[in-house]
This record gives C-alpha cells, structure tokens and sequence, in this order.
C-alpha cells in the first residue's frame, strides 16, 4: 500500500564558479555538511535513518565508489546507516529524491535522505587502457563535462555537443539571440533580488573551509554576476557555432555544490514530531533525441502533471533547470508555464547548475518559496543530456494539517 511521504527539510551549500571558493573542497566531504546540516537543523538521530540516495553525474574521481556512502562516513553518521549513488547525469538529485520517496512509499524504510553533489572543478583527466601493448597516441579526457569515450557504433547525431543541442533547440522553436539573452537578464535580475531580500537565507548551509594559513566560512553564492546587463550580454560571442545564438551567457556555468532533503513517511513524521514543508505526490522521467535534450521535461511533465490528476494551472510555483535558455524557453513554452511563477528568485544561469546536485538544488529552492508564498502546489523539472526529462510535483502540507 502506498504511503504518504513528506518533506521535513532542504539544505544546500552556497554555489561556487569553477575553480573558486569550493575549488578545494572534495565532493565527498561538500556532500557530508549538507547531510550534517539536516540532522542539526532537525534533531533527528543518525541512526533513525533508513538510507541515503545522493546524485552524483561524474563518479570517476574523488566521487567514486560510491559518494554516497563516503558521506554518510565522513558525516560522522553509524555505519549502519547504508547508502546508494544515483547518476541521471544532470537528473540525479531530482532522481534520488524520487527514488527515495518510491522506496518510503512501498514501505522499505520511513525515513530518508535524498540529495546530490558535484564538484566540477575536482573533474579529473581519465586515461584510458591502451588496447594493445606500446600504444601510441593515447588520449586523454576531461570528465568535467559533456561526451567522453564515445562507443563508434553510436548514431552520430546523437553525439553532439550539449550547447549544440541548445543550438537545435533555438532553431526548431525560433528562439533568437534576443529572446536569450533577455531570459538570461532576467535570471540574473531575479537572483539578484533574491539574494539582497535574503530569499535563500534559510536554505543555504555554511561551508567552512580551513586552510594552512586561514579558516574561511562560505555563505553566499558565488556564480550569481548582478551587474548582467543586456548590453554585455549581446557583446558576447557565440560557444557553440559561428552563426550561433547560445552563449555562455545565456547558458548555465560550471559549478560545484551540494544539496539534500530529509524525507519521512507521514504518520512516522508525526510520532517523531517533525513538520513537513510538502509531501510529494508524483513525479516522472521521459525520454526524447539525445540531440533535442532540452525538450526532456516537456514529456516528463505532462507524465508526472497526468500522475498527480492536476494540471499546470494549478502550479503555483515551478522550477525548471536552466541548463540553457533556449531549453528553458522552449519548455515553458510548450508547456504553457507563467513566467510569473516560474523561477522566481532565479535559475541556473544565474546561481549555477553543479549537475549532479542541482535537482535537489532546485527542489530546495523551490520548497522553501512555497512555503513563504503559502501556495499549494509545485513542481521541479530539469532536461538531462543524452535525451531525457525528469520532474517531480509537490504539495505544500498546513503545520495544523500534520498534527
């Protein structure tokens, strides 16, 4: 029998540029304050937690073997307490916590925690084995992001760049340079505005960082550039393609961070005294072109709306990922998204988008300004290179309704 599952708590580290203020820190340990965060900011015992599901889109470095379980060690937490790595690439968080969820919901745990990190800047170079012995002309690849290690027997066109996406996405749907580069102002306007009204005073978590020489505490976003302007903006050459219309400012950066939710099934939530912030009532993955990936959570969307028996006329808030602003144009308008209620404090060309974190970034994000705003329902939704789509819907709980 399906049971309800609530949201008790959502953190985030600040986010930080590619090599800039996280430059130093690991992944395995960004991942572990976020976990200790949850359990500070809710008294919850360690050990009354059943599993961790952490996202994570790179997992050849210092994520590796599992950064899931690394953190929960490095967390200080029993080593009873178990825990599993998701990759969906850009989707992970948004997938652990729909996977976490799914598991209290048929009743293989009650209490979770669901999350991601990434620090693309701790990428590493990987070399492969060579297939025969003395080798020449070995190649090395960066895995910050994007295609490596290709197999030839995959359709070429399916291959292409990430911004070369955006760029088909432009195309098919006539998005041009201005309408870019407007949507991306305004991210940056929006986040701006946010971060001044402290918006996300209360999800953000310090991170302190101890040098040889200095301790520092990190407690703002680093990627946000408040002083966009459209004029700058348009001086901006084209990434991807000579003729092109994405940029890198209108694209998302390249970043690291870290993000987790504590989830609870209702009536254990209750016995323990803990307050929800929302329950989650559906949510969906599709897939499309892998060279059309930013139309990934138009088809994810309607599944998970279709799930939930509402429609998006009854979102009062949604976040979707920027990965670009083509992408992010072209979904909301397909989908028929208010801009009005869409990205309110900002996106991920704005604050970033760390892949394997930013879905419970934005879930985090979302969460807390629903709360603020006493709306009912939400929703959470991000494209994923390769061709997929993945959201999920929430609904905001009343503190008496919980009692």
């Amino acid at each position: 029998m399906k049971r309800d599952v609530w949201v008790i708590d959502a953190v985030r580290t600040p986010i930080g540029r590619v090599g800039g203020v996280l430059a130093g820190v690991r992944p395995d340990d960004l991942a572990a304050v976020t976990l200790r965060a949850l359990v500070d900011r809710t008294a919850i015992a360690p050990d009354a937690i059943d599993d961790v599901y952490l996202g994570a889109a790179n997992q050849s470095g210092e994520d590796n073997r599992n950064v899931a379980r690394m953190a929960v060690l490095l967390a200080g937490w029993p080593v009873e307490v178990p825990g599993v790595t998701v990759n969906r690439l850009c989707g992970s968080s948004l997938q652990a916590i729909n996977s976490a969820a799914q598991a209290i919901a048929f009743g293989e745990g009650d209490v979770m925690v669901a999350g991601g990190v990434e620090s693309m800047t701790r990428a590493p170079y990987v070399l492969p084995k060579a297939e025969a012995a003395f080798a020449r002309h070995q190649r090395i690849f960066d895995t910050v992001l994007g295609w490596r290690m290709v197999n030839p027997r995959m359709p070429t066109e399916y291959t292409i760049s990430l911004g070369e996406t955006a760029e088909r996405v432009a195309q098919r749907y006539a998005i041009d340079r201005a309408e870019q580069d407007r949507f991306a102002y305004e991210s940056q306007m929006k986040c701006n505005d946010a971060t001044a009204r402290g918006a996300f005073a209360d999800e953000i978590v310090p991170v302190e960082i101890v040098g040889e020489k200095e301790r520092r505490v990190v407690t703002r976003d680093e990627h946000p550039r408040p002083d966009t302007t459209m004029e700058r903006l348009g001086r901006l050459a084209p990434a991807f393609a000579s003729d092109g219309t994405v940029t890198a400012g209108n694209s998302s950066g390249i970043n690291d961070g870290s993000a987790a939710l504590l989830l609870c099934e209702a009536a254990v939530a209750r016995r323990m005294g803990l307050s929800p912030m929302a329950r989650i009532v559906a949510c969906a993955s599709a897939g499309v072109a892998p060279d059309l990936m930013g139309l990934g959570p138009i088809r994810a969307v309607r599944k998970a709306l279709a799930n939930a028996t509402i429609d998006v006329g009854q979102l009062d808030l949604i976040e979707i990922n920027e990965a670009f602003a083509s992408q992010a144009i072209a979904c909301m308008r397909d989908l028929g998204f208010d801009g009005q209620r869409t990205n309110v404090n900002g996106g991920a060309i704005a604050l970033g988008h760390p892949l394997g974190a930013s879905g419970a970034r934005i879930a985090t994000t979302l969460l807390h300004e629903l709360r603020r705003r006493r709306g009912r329902f939400a929703l959470a939704t991000m494209c994923i290179g390769v061709g997929q789509g993945i959201a999920t819907v929430f609904e905001r709980i009343e503190e008496n309704a919980a009692a």
